[in-house]
């Protein structure tokens, strides 16, 4: 029989999965997505600034090359674009119910009954969860915010009609968007005003935009892409990045941080700046920003950096914990997501009685960020515990694709129908994962998004090649198969 694929979610990981069906032979595909358009993060995401700080020929499917893109770091948009022209070239399209948020899945009888939002139902024997890691903005728990005078919008709902000119802009978060929007701005000669907590390592990035012949030879030859998506220093970084996290007290993290701590000393010429934006915490604890010139914005006569606790908002603008009122007219909330939503708020019904959210009451978990137990053909990319980072998130998902492709196999050529993680692999796998964690850069002290509600990283704790060999081949004894 047919077997009958649903995917959840039209973004990198969805489109993704839907070309490997497609190229596997499978008819039988349905995206369901719950917005009106493909893209995910890079569709909900158009605030001024917006830029990936992973080089954009790494920051692409490694089936779907692309000899167009503008520069090393290519912005939001540009990235959007790329997408629609995959989901084109490879026609994904048709397989897209749009406005189709899934309400409800229930595993009965083999097969999953899924609810839409639109009223319809369908009916899947294998689902593949692809809703992204960041999809629910998080709003900050600041008193008096609904009474602010202004206009307040979250830099995951921008709204780019609105009208910027002249107008005193307070933003408060400093993660990636947040320094991203400042420097954009700041640089546009508005009055920016940027509110922090704590401020944040700032890794420089060269600002590097690709020539019209560098773009002909991209076009003519796939091997002068390949000699950047495959660079081998590139890789190096990647790896040694990835080795620092696993192990603080590495050679590797020592040098990261010198060189945070360099970009810092040589770029902030005032002290009384420079000190202001000294993190009290170790560089990549929180996720690193990768700025070609944040500090050089920071330093503009139009922009200023206010360190410390937001006490309130009033209709004028923030009063912060000194009693010091910062007039504003527009609030950018760039305060992130709820990073432990994943498949939330789907209602799924598993078996033996298991219930999706009394699963991940504790804390967000899946066998290698891809499988639950008792929740049968069940698959996730870019689930609980993957690895989220400074790296290519297309690359990690590709790796999890082929492990799921391996768990498909028996059922797909063999009598098996279903197949399941045990609950034995995940409490082993989950035990080794959270005393990583725990030792990793992740859990030395920061407050970050990293951190479950209990102050555990979530996050994948190990190096690149652990990752890389885990996903090579499965361990078949973790799963059961019926």
């Amino acid at each position: 029989m047919t077997k009958r694929f649903a995917i959840i979610g039209a973004g990198m990981s969805g489109i993704l999965a839907a070309i490997k069906l497609r190229e596997a032979g499978h008819e039988n595909v349905r995206i369901f997505e719950k917005a009106d358009e493909i893209g995910g993060t890079w569709r909900d995401n158009v605030y001024p600034g917006l830029n990936c700080d992973v080089p954009a020929h790494c920051y692409t499917y490694e089936f779907a090359p692309n000899p167009e893109w503008s520069a090393l770091n290519v912005s939001g948009p540009e990235i959007q674009e790329y997408f629609k022209k995959v989901v084109a070239d490879y026609n994904i399209r048709p397989l897209i119910s749009f406005n189709a948020e899934v309400k409800r899945m229930v595993w009965s009888d083999g097969h999953w009954d899924m609810e839409l939002s639109n009223g319809e139902s369908h009916h899947a024997d294998i689902v593949i969860g692809a809703t992204g890691v960041l999809h629910h903005p998080r709003w900050p728990d600041i008193a008096g915010l609904d009474s602010f005078a202004g206009t307040a919008m979250h830099t995951a709902r921008w709204d780019n009609s609105v009208d910027l000119s002249g107008k005193r802009i307070g933003i408060i978060g400093n993660g990636s968007t947040g320094v991203q929007m400042a420097t954009a701005l700041g640089k546009a000669g508005h009055e920016i005003k940027h509110f922090q907590r704590s401020p944040q390592w700032i890794m420089p990035i060269p600002a590097q935009e690709y020539s019209e012949a560098e773009k002909a030879a991209f076009r003519a030859d796939r091997a002068a892409i390949d000699a950047i998506r495959y660079d081998e220093e590139y890789w190096f970084r990647v790896r040694r990045f990835t080795t620092a996290i696993a192990n603080p007290d590495s050679l590797e993290m020592a040098e990261i941080e010198d060189f945070c701590r360099s970009n810092l000393e040589q770029s902030v010429v005032d002290p009384i700046l420079r000190a202001k934006l000294t993190p009290d915490y170790r560089a990549a604890c929180k996720r690193l920003i990768y700025s070609p010139d944040y500090y050089q914005a920071a330093q503009l006569p139009n922009v200023e950096t206010i360190v410390g606790e937001i006490e309130r908002i009033v209709p004028e603008g923030i009063v912060m914990e000194d009693g010091t009122l910062h007039e504003v007219d527009i609030l950018a909330i760039a305060t992130g997501y709820h990073s432990d939503r994943f498949l939330r708020p789907i209602e799924i019904k598993g078996q033996n009685g298991a219930d999706l959210e009394a699963a991940w009451a504790e804390r967000c978990v899946a066998y290698y960020a891809i499988m639950i137990p008792d929740f049968p053909n069940l698959f996730m990319l870019n689930g609980p515990t993957s690895p989220v980072g400074n790296f290519s998130l297309i690359d990690i998902a590709e790796k999890q694709w082929d492990y799921i492709e391996q768990l498909l196999a028996p059922l797909l050529t063999e009598n098996a129908k279903a197949v399941t993680v045990t609950d034995e692999a995940l409490a082993t796998y989950e035990k080794k994962r959270v005393t990583a964690a725990k030792n990793s850069i992740f859990g030395s002290g920061c407050t970050s998004w990293y951190l479950d509600s209990t102050g555990v990283p979530i996050t994948w704790p190990w190096d690149y090649q652990a990752f890389e060999d885990a996903m090579a081949k499965p361990e078949l004894e973790a799963f059961e198969f019926s």
